[in-house]
């Protein structure tokens, strides 16, 4: 009888995936626990996208042959170094995009509406017959700039019109299929925004895109909402942004290190933050996690795989 193949966990936050592997026939093996005389028997990596794989650890892997994220983004991998050493990569292709638009768009009504900051006036017994927190501008109208018109911007863009808010879009190719105008630059469609939705695939040639000079383009009375991640966000910038009232609000789902350290918002105004929990719905996971199986059970039959990445 052949040996069972060996898939490696790449981040603790897998763990739940090992039983299910083990019924598949795999052997698992977790990198928080990995034993040096597993590393030449590993395969395959069931790996989280946004974890960095560093290429030394990699390089200690002899037999690696695919690493299967289950995530949507693979920004923690170097593709193209992976493939020039016949490593494939494969992603969660589009499989959570309405559950993330979902929760940008939730963002956005949080943040613009003060809903969070309401919910702590009431509960903390400091909503008088008198206090209404001061009126806030309707959304009705607004102007809302997505950076990134894949599948997730779209589905964002969908939704925030059916508030009767109008959208354009910037990413460094052009899309003419598309219905919304594309901007001329990054900067021009910050200036021209109300919101400025970010939701553009993360990779090494975006770092710190939503610069200072962006952040100070939508401005004073703008909010920018991160669904992407946050290395395309220059979060010290931002910070001081806010503080400085230079940008009026911010809404974010992602962070430059995770989980975010709570005293680096402790006395950030305008913020509404959640912990990465946009493509996590009880549907989106299963789907996301099923697509890797498929991918790693392609891999080890030899067949075309389901998802690489692009």
């Amino acid at each position: 009888m052949s040996e069972a193949p060996v898939v490696l966990l790449s981040h603790v936050m897998l763990k739940p995936m090992q039983a299910a592997l083990e019924e598949k026939g795999y052997r698992v093996v977790r990198r928080w626990d990995l034993e040096d005389a597993d590393r030449a028997q590993v395969q395959a990596i069931a790996h989280a996208g946004e974890v960095v794989l560093e290429p030394e650890f990699l390089q200690s892997l002899p037999k690696l042959g695919l690493i299967a994220c289950i995530s949507v983004g693979y920004d923690g991998v170097d593709v193209a170094w992976c493939r020039a050493r016949g490593i494939e990569v494969t992603h969660a292709q589009g499989l959570n995009a309405e559950d993330v638009a979902d929760h940008a768009v939730g963002l956005l009504i949080a943040s613009w509406r003060n809903i969070v900051t309401g919910d702590a006036h009431v509960r903390e017994g400091r909503w008088a017959p008198d206090d209404r927190l001061g009126a806030r501008p309707a959304l009705r109208g607004r102007k809302v700039g997505v950076v990134g018109m894949g599948h997730i911007g779209q589905a964002c863009a969908t939704r925030v019109e059916a508030f009767g808010m109008t959208v354009a879009w910037w990413g460094p190719n052009p899309k003419p299929e598309l219905a919304w105008p594309r901007a001329e630059s990054l900067l021009k469609l910050a200036e021209d925004s109300d919101i400025l939705i970010v939701a553009c695939r993360a990779d090494a040639s975006n770092r710190g895109l939503i610069s200072r000079e962006v952040i100070e383009a939508l401005g004073p009375r703008g909010l920018l909402v991160n669904v992407s991640r946050g290395s395309v966000v220059d979060e010290d910038a931002l910070i001081a942004a806010l503080k400085d009232k230079r940008l009026g609000r911010a809404a974010l789902d992602v962070f430059q290190q995770e989980p975010t350290p709570p005293a680096r918002w402790a006395d950030v105004p305008n913020t509404v933050l959640s912990p990465h929990a946009a493509g996590g719905t009880l549907e989106s996971i299963p789907r996301m996690i099923g697509q890797a199986h498929e991918n790693l059970r392609r891999h080890f039959a030899g067949e075309p795989l389901l998802s690489p990445a692009p």
